[in-house]
This record gives C-alpha cells, sequence and structure tokens, in this order.
C-alpha cells in the first residue's frame, strides 16, 4: 500500500488509533516501514510486525519448524504524544503545617507583612526597634522568647551611617546581626536573587525593605494591579521556601475617607499578597504618642487592640476601630469606610 492511499484510508476512518505494518524483514521492507511511518500522522500509534524469517511466506512454509510458535515480534515504531494534563494537588494529601511565629499575631515566619504610614509617623523606628528585638533578646510586648537571630535590614531612604546605625545604637541592636545587602553597583529589586541567597547564606530570619516602592523596579507601575502581584507573589515563595518573615514598609496615599487597606500607596493588591497589615501613626489628641493598629491577618485572629509603642505617658490598649478614627494617618474606619466625627481636639 503506498502512503497516499494509507493516508487516504486513515482520513476515512479518523476513530483509528494503532496502524499495524506487516512488512518482510528485507531492505525493502525495512525502509517501507520507514517512510509510511514518517507519512502517518501523529495521532496514531505505529507498530511494525516484522516476521521471523525474510517473509512471511517463508515462515507460512517452515512454520512446523519454528520452535515456540513466536512467527514474528513487534517493534514500535511510533507512539502518539501525550496531551498534557493540568496539575491537581488534593487536599486530602496536603500535610497540615502549623504557622510558626515572629510576634504573634502581627509578623509570621515564611510570610509576608506590612507596615504603612504616613511620613515621620514612625515605621523606620519601629523598623529599628524590631530589628533590636530580634538580634539581642530584648522582645516587644508578647513576643515569645527565641534565640537571637541575624536581620536583613535594606533601606533606599535613610544614610547607613548617619540614620540607621545611630537609631540601631540607640534600639539597642546587635550590629553584628544586623546586615545589609550592597547594591552599591546594581540597584536590589523585590525581584532580586540577591534576597533568597543573602537569607540563606546569613541565615537570616527577618528581612526588613524600606520602602516598598524604592524596591519595585523602575519599569513597575506599583498602581497596577497586574505588574505588583507577580513581584510579591514571587517574594512570598522566597519567603515560604527559606522560613524567613518579610516586613515591607509603605506609605499611605493622600485619599482621605476610605477604608483602611485602601489607604497604602499603590494597588490594592500589595494589601491582598501579604498575610497581615499593620498601620502606625501618631494620635491626634497626643501627637507624641505612637500607635500600631492591626488592620488584616490571614492566618491568626487580627488583633483588635491598638499597641502604645512609645511617648511621653504609657498608655491602656483600646480598640483598633475607634483608634484608627484618632489617628492623623487613618481618618476612616476598617469596617465601614466612612470617617465618624472627631470629638477630640487636636
Amino acid at each position: 500500500m503506498s502512503g497516499k492511499a494509507l493516508r487516504q484510508f486513515l482520513s476515512e476512518r479518523p476513530d483509528v488509533e494503532r496502524v499495524f505494518l506487516c512488512l518482510d524483514a528485507d531492505k525493502a521492507g525495512e525502509d517501507a516501514c520507514k517512510r509510511l511511518t514518517e507519512l502517518l500522522p501523529d495521532t496514531v500509534s505505529v507498530t511494525r510486525i516484522q516476521p521471523c524469517m525474510k517473509d512471511w511466506n517463508d515462515v507460512l512454509v517452515h512454520r512446523a519448524e519454528i520452535p515456540n510458535r513466536n512467527y514474528f515480534k513487534s517493534i514500535v515504531l511510533k507512539e502518539p504524544s501525550k496531551p498534557e494534563t493540568v496539575k491537581i494537588i488534593r487536599m486530602s494529601d496536603v500535610e497540615l503545617t502549623p504557622v510558626d511565629w515572629l510576634w504573634k499575631p502581627y509578623l509570621p515566619f515564611g510570610k509576608l507583612s506590612v507596615l504603612q504610614g504616613n511620613p515621620g509617623e514612625g515605621k523606620t523606628y519601629f523598623a529599628m526597634h524590631l530589628a533590636a528585638a530580634c538580634t539581642n533578646g530584648k522582645l516587644l510586648p508578647n513576643m515569645e522568647r527565641m534565640e537571637p537571630f541575624n536581620v536583613i535590614y535594606q533601606t533606599a531612604e535613610d544614610g547607613l551611617g548617619d540614620t540607621v546605625k545611630p537609631r540601631l545604637i540607640e534600639a539597642g541592636a546587635d550590629l553584628d546581626r544586623v546586615l545589609v545587602i550592597d547594591d552599591s553597583d546594581v540597584q536590589l529589586t523585590l525581584s532580586d536573587e540577591r534576597i533568597e541567597k543573602a537569607i540563606i547564606e546569613n541565615n537570616a530570619r527577618l528581612v526588613i525593605i524600606d520602602p516598598i516602592q524604592a524596591y519595585l523596579g523602575a519599569d513597575v507601575d506599583m498602581n497596577r494591579a497586574n505588574e505588583v502581584r507577580p513581584i510579591f507573589m514571587r517574594l512570598g515563595q522566597v519567603a515560604q521556601r527559606t522560613g524567613c518573615a518579610i516586613l515591607l514598609i509603605g506609605h499611605l496615599n493622600k485619599a482621605a475617607g476610605m477604608q483602611s487597606l485602601q489607604r497604602g500607596l499603590g494597588s490594592i493588591d500589595i494589601a491582598a499578597a501579604v498575610r497581615s497589615v499593620m498601620f502606625i501613626g501618631k494620635l491626634k489628641h497626643d501627637p507624641t504618642m505612637r500607635i500600631l493598629t492591626h488592620e488584616k491577618s490571614s492566618l491568626a485572629r487580627r488583633e483588635r487592640h491598638w499597641r502604645s509603642l512609645w511617648g511621653t505617658r504609657v498608655a491602656s490598649a483600646g480598640s483598633a476601630s475607634t483608634t484608627l478614627q484618632q489617628m492623623k494617618c487613618c481618618p476612616a474606619s476598617s469596617r465601614s469606610g466612612k470617617p465618624r466625627p472627631n470629638r477630640l481636639k487636636t
């Protein structure tokens, strides 16, 4: 049968899945098998049935002499490519893993968290004290005791010698454990492989990046969700692989009267991609005091009270929704998104 006739035969029978070529075991048969196999579509399986003697007539004549009736052998010449299947994970096969906390419920290990606030409200100051607590063992309130560990502190706003180091000294940090990735030659970005390498090589358990927008990259528009989301997905995978807590410092936008999670500078996907969102700011009635509120927690029950961080007096805890109305940076309630009248004198 010619190749053309065979193709015509198969085109009229689209349900055929396997073709067997029963040609003689000589050079002509070998060449014909190769030629027909190349002509046949990739959707069919091609198997050569090769006689144990030169041709099928010999097999027929001498079949009684052939031991064990091994008249032929099968040779697979072509198998259709298997269609790619969607990789599926069954939840029954997923192993439960507990969440490890740096500071419950604010900062989980192996995840992304974000701290937001207006300039001059104390974001960097808090980050310095957090770094100090992780390196010297002098823990923040309700932080479980753990051995001091290395911290990577990456900043694009403050000088290392005139601002960062003096503040770390003031906070009591172990300076040998506070590390900075040298990006003087090539600017570091959130997608940079050096972040994961630095975490692994230095056994760091906390990375602080201050501020977010300085490390997104020159070609990334932080207001576009389709550009921001892949970056945070990759960074989140770095955190998960290394078990390192990554805290991102962010600024607030100028819009007033919005829900608190929408006050962060850039796309709302930033708040959606991280597992914990915190706000820091001054009290309207006492600008010498900074407070921390917890606005999102995907891994634990959200802390519904604010914490006094520092100031001229010790403050008791209050509800987060009420405190947001008293903060200069967040005039809107985290629940309703509508500002309430502020009866406190500023």
